[in-house]
């Protein structure tokens, strides 16, 4: 018979207060040394689902917080989704900029696809750098850096010089290297299953 099954009801209760206390007492130690504040340069990269999505989440906490915010989007085209339609409810603590005709294997026009790019990366680069705005969502600009839309220096230069406690997060699949060394926190979604593997399409809720 296993040890644990040997044990009472009331001893296991008891063994997982303790362990429960001793990482907690852990946990406090670790945050004891961490006393610095600044603003974050946050990646979301990787094939998985779920970059957007979670760069969402942190836009909708943000604002439950009362910190003004920025969203420019920069590929995917004038198509209203649920987090726009969401955001308008914030009124003017948020300002929402979707760019761009789609994404660049539907417009299959690079010229227009650049000067899109520009006039999004105009506007959230104004958004980065004033002091108005506490955090900007660039979404998929991942995918304009690939393909060379932008100059990556300039992006880099301009991330620099945001205010001290400016959180910029950026979206897309194949962060380039230089942004991820940039970068405070960089998640990578990695892919595990799809539902358009199955057939299954886009739906209401879950992909817009």
């Amino acid at each position: 018979m296993d040890a644990k099954e040997k044990l009472t009801e009331a001893e296991l209760n008891a063994r997982h207060a303790e362990k429960m206390k001793k990482k907690e007492a852990a946990r406090k130690k670790i945050e004891a040394g961490k006393t610095k504040e600044k603003g974050l340069l946050i990646v979301h990269t990787g094939k998985g689902k779920g970059k957007t999505t979670a760069a969402f989440g942190m836009v909708f906490r943000a604002l439950g917080q009362n910190m003004r915010v920025g969203v420019v989007q920069f590929v995917k085209g004038l198509r209203q989704t649920g987090e726009r339609t969401a955001l308008e409810k914030f009124g003017d603590q948020v300002r929402v900029y979707a760019h761009g005709e789609g994404f660049t294997w539907e417009t299959q026009d690079r010229e227009k696809d650049i000067a899109e790019a520009r006039k999004a990366w105009n506007i959230a680069k104004d958004m980065i750098l004033d002091d108005t705005t506490d955090m900007v969502l660039c979404d998929e600009l991942n995918i304009v850096l690939r393909y060379d839309y932008l100059p990556l220096e300039e992006v880099l230069d301009v991330l620099s010089k945001r205010p001290f406690m400016k959180h910029v997060i950026i979206t897309g699949r194949n962060a380039r290297n230089e942004l991820i060394e940039a970068a405070d926190l960089v998640t990578e979604m990695e892919l595990v299953k799809h539902p358009f593997r199955s057939g299954i399409k886009g739906q209401k809720g879950i992909e817009f």
